[in-house]
């Protein structure tokens, strides 16, 4: 089964540095809260406010992996009022977990963005 999972992060500041720790803690722990690997993925898309220009979050993903995975980054939609300094995936995976059983992540700054989601 091919389910989606989402998570977002927020970042201090945009700095290379800190977009790619948070992009990759954020990767890291989508898999790990749903015990993937790798070859699980089917494609990965990232988006970011337009005030996260330092590196692109896939950029960020590849130093530690998914050499062949399809990833895509793309711009968030500029609401007003919307969360600054944010970036947001989705993750196509193959998974036998039901869609009770899916853990969206979301760390820092966005824990808020979706607290309707179980745990």
């Amino acid at each position: 089964m091919v389910r989606g999972l989402r998570g977002a992060t927020t970042v201090d500041a945009d700095t290379v540095t800190q977009v790619t720790e948070r992009s990759q803690e954020l990767m890291l722990r989508i898999m790990e809260r749903n015990d993937l690997v790798e070859d699980d993925i089917v494609s990965v898309l990232f988006t970011a406010t337009a005030d996260v220009t330092s590196i692109f979050p896939a950029t960020a993903i590849r130093e530690i992996g998914f050499g062949a995975v399809p990833l895509l980054c793309a711009a968030e939609i500029a609401v007003p009022g919307a969360m600054p300094l944010c970036i947001r995936v989705l993750l196509h995976v193959y998974t036998p977990r039901t869609k009770d059983e899916i853990h969206h992540v979301y760390l820092h700054g966005a824990q808020g963005l979706r607290d309707d989601l179980p745990d």
